[in-house]
């Protein structure tokens, strides 16, 4: 796509961030499609903690994709820092057309420039599409994730 920009997500896009977030079937089983008191609180977490970013793309005025970046302090490889990946969503009629390509290319830029060693994710088990669509990015299956749910 072109004239995309991306940016740190501001209150007003919660509505839309949120709206991304159920766009899928994942997500239409795990996330509400309004804004309530639980949504403020982690925006509001995310917004005031300097080690995680949530970042929109934006295209025409309107956002079209979204992703969370965290950077993780560790004394493992030796000191380094890693980042986080976490809810990578393109608005569902723009999937396909190279958008979350540039996303992801955008933020392993900021990864590198900031020093990081390292850049992981989780994708769910039934995402085939974005298990080729990461491969095809580079990254390799090297570890078997596991979750809790509290």
């Amino acid at each position: 796509m072109t004239d995309v920009i991306f940016r740190e997500a501001r209150r007003a896009d919660l509505p839309a961030v949120i709206a991304l977030l159920a766009d899928d079937e994942l997500g239409k089983a795990r996330d509400f499609t309004e804004v309530d008191d639980a949504y403020e609180k982690a925006f509001a977490d995310i917004e005031a903690d300097p080690r995680n970013h949530l970042v929109v793309a934006e295209a025409g005025g309107e956002l079209v994709g979204c992703l969370q970046i965290t950077y993780i302090p560790g004394l493992g490889r030796h000191g380094a820092e890693r980042s986080l990946i976490e809810s990578v969503r393109v608005r569902s009629d723009l999937r396909g057309r190279g958008l979350g390509r540039e996303m992801m290319v955008w933020v392993i830029d900021r990864a590198r420039e900031r020093g990081c060693a390292l850049v992981q994710l989780t994708t769910d088990k039934s995402r085939a599409d974005a298990h080729r669509f990461y491969r095809n990015l580079g990254f390799v299956a090297s570890h078997e994730g596991m979750k809790l749910a509290l």
